[in-house]
């Protein structure tokens, strides 16, 4: 197939981005060469529009073993244990088919923790869906529960908590965040950094087949009416041979046989390969006809672009082969020798005895665009002025009642209760709480995880509701008596080339750092999501925050629910009275503009280390942070949860 502009630009590059390939590789390329500059220069895969901001963000921490750049996030917890986390998106195959797409964005960010030799103990997700009367919401939300919990439920890691909310921007783009936590010691961490010269490439897992093909390219583009045609490009997912792949790699990785191992998530073995020869400034030679496939005469061109899922690229020390097909043969697993790494940085791949690409990977990595795009500064909206006679006909409890019916706050039981979330039989504190919480199996500590985002906020004011979404993480975490170690974020944002939406994201991010920087609750991990579009209606910016603590003594765990009679009720801060952008204006007022509340790092910083220092000593038995709905939201749900009332004076 003959190469020119149309083709690049159908494939998601545009007209000077192709003229620089050409440049780079003095020379046009051929079709599998196309597709896969196509796949690592998209949005999705090279953070263009992104990376230069992402560099401000505060990385490094006491606790921090492993921060951005390599599969996933690592810190310490003490006594030579570790955890790996991540969150990621996977808001595009989830709109097209949900049950799948839900699915294998959780499949796909265990593979990011367990391919560093961390055995997942807890997921979490943050799902963002349209008005609960669009006619695609009670389909879409029912297919990536069922995915979320399908998935999960099959391969044995516990859901511990997570957030489901509702706004009118996601009518057209739905939003599919998934992370994972998982248990590793600290001298059995593995990287993707290849090393060595003439050392067998493995592949390992499930065999390819044409499906996902594109799918890093589809999550950097926007919606239109032919979306039902993208449905092939939609990965499908199988818990059980996860599984296995999960069980065979820890096996492998107790000995010492691997040099580096990376999974195949998107752009396939296109990106699995090129990282690692990256990383390791080494290059590597794939033959392609010796890579596991399912379905007949797959070109070169789909064998590198499939995302099919359930796959890793290994390399091994020489000599390590027959061990290694050993495991893989006893858990009935694919398992081929493909390639060996070479001297020559460059990415060559050959079938049928042919030589079908030969790119040098810094193209495709270190020269791959880097955009400083427009962007546009957000105002601080006035403030509303209260006029309290609006409050003169209004009964509070009839105002709690539609407050607590609101379906971002309203109880999510029926949500969770479809995720196995006790399973493993570590998890000491179950959804429905402030943070979910899993002991460290056989200790008698735990690790505490939430995950939050705040559309509305940022959409009002991004420097401010960056900031907002660290601190409620941090709030949440101290609630449950865990000291707040780190965060991942994944940041669903819309077209970037608009200079508003980029201006959103900036700031958002800015705000974010400001704030991890502050409270020293470090960013170690993430992944950049924009283009979330629909006939160029974006979605709110949303940022989500996933964030860890350590609880030392698990036994004192703190829950939200009220305990005994007559206790003291204290609230922590100051309250100012900041109604704008509250539940309270926007559904009973119905005022919709107006800044988010502003946030003091300082108290905040003060107020989380002296509830901590008091949960320490005994002296609180029940805690929840003040957030959606406010000081009487919060009451509410501690009584709910408690079977008590409780006197308001």
């Amino acid at each position: 197939m003959k190469v020119d502009q149309k083709v690049a630009i159908e494939h998601g590059l545009k007209k000077e981005e192709f003229d620089k390939i050409c440049e780079l590789l003095k020379r046009v390329p051929n079709i599998v060469e196309l597709g896969i500059f196509s796949a690592m220069w998209n949005e999705h895969c090279s953070y263009k529009s992104s990376r230069l901001h992402l560099k401000k963000l505060p990385t490094k921490g006491k606790e921090v073993i492993q921060g951005p750049g390599e599969n996933a996030g690592v810190i310490n917890i003490g006594d030579d244990d570790a955890i790996v986390f991540k969150i990621e998106s996977h808001n595009h195959p989830s709109f097209i088919e949900p049950y799948q797409g839900a699915a294998t964005g959780v499949g796909g960010i265990m593979r990011d923790v367990f391919t560093m030799g961390a055995r997942p103990i807890a997921n979490l997700n943050s799902i963002h869906f349209g008005s609960t009367q669009h006619k695609k919401t009670k389909n879409l939300l029912r297919g990536v529960v069922r995915g979320i919990g399908g998935y999960g439920n099959c391969i044995g890691v516990p859901t511990i908590a997570g957030q489901t909310c509702f706004d009118e921007s996601y009518n057209g783009n739905i939003l599919v965040n998934a992370m994972t936590l998982g248990l590793v010691k600290k001298n059995k961490i593995f990287y993707s950094k290849a090393a060595g010269l003439n050392k067998p490439v493995i592949y390992v897992g499930s065999k390819t087949g044409r499906d996902g093909i594109h799918g890093a390219s589809m999550a950097s583009a926007i919606f239109d009416d032919k979306i039902e045609e993208k449905k092939p490009t939609v990965q499908v997912g199988d818990p059980f041979t996860e599984k296995l792949l999960l069980e065979a790699c820890l096996e492998l990785m107790a000995g010492d046989s691997i040099i580096s191992i990376q999974d195949m998530g998107a752009a396939g073995l296109t990106s699995s390969s090129i990282e690692m020869a990256s990383k390791g400034k080494l290059g590597i030679e794939l033959n392609l006809n010796k890579v596991p496939c399912r379905e007949t005469k797959m070109t070169p061109y789909e064998i590198m672009l499939s995302e099919s899922q359930e796959r890793m690229l290994i390399v091994l020390e020489n000599g390590k082969e027959q061990l290694a097909k050993k495991i893989f043969d006893k858990w009935n697993l694919d398992f081929a020798v493909i390639g060996k790494t070479t001297n020559s940085k460059k990415i060559e791949l050959y079938f049928d005895n042919e030589k079908v690409a030969d790119i040098p990977v810094d193209t495709l990595v270190e020269n791959s665009p880097m955009y400083d795009r427009k962007w546009k500064k957000s105002k601080l909206p006035k403030k509303n002025k209260i006029e309290k006679d609006k409050f003169k006909n209004l009964k509070i409890t009839n105002v709690l009642s539609k407050i607590l019916s609101n379906p971002n706050i309203c109880n999510k039981d029926w949500i969770w209760q479809q995720y196995d979330h006790t399973v493993m039989g570590d998890t000491i504190q179950k959804p429905g709480g402030d943070a979910g919480v899993v002991r460290i199996h056989g200790t008698n500590k735990a690790v505490a995880a939430s995950v939050d985002s705040s559309a509305v906020y940022c959409w009002a004011h991004p420097l401010t509701g960056g900031k907002q979404i660290v601190c409620e993480s941090w709030r949440n975490l101290v609630s449950v008596g865990a000291k707040p170690i780190a965060i991942t974020n994944c940041l669903n944002f819309g077209n970037p080339e608009k200079d508003e939406n980029m201006g959103e994201f900036v700031e958002c991010v800015q705000g974010l750092g400001e704030a991890s920087k502050y409270l020293d609750f470090p960013v170690v991990s993430g992944n950049v999501s924009f283009y979330n579009e629909t006939k160029d209606k974006g979605i709110k910016p949303t940022p989500s925050i996933g964030g860890v603590g350590l609880i030392k003594e698990y036994k004192k765990m703190v829950t939200l629910d009220l305990k005994k009679l007559n206790n003291i009720v204290l609230v922590i801060g100051k309250t100012e009275g900041h109604l704008d952008q509250s539940i309270f204006n926007r559904d009973i007022l119905n005022q919709k503009n107006g800044p988010p509340p502003e946030i003091n790092l300082f108290n905040e910083k003060n107020n989380g280390e002296t509830l901590l220092n008091l949960m320490m000593n005994d002296l609180i038995k029940s805690a929840h942070d003040v957030s959606l709905g406010g000081i009487i939201v919060a009451l509410a749900k501690m009584c709910i949860k408690g079977k008590k009332r409780n006197k308001i004076k």
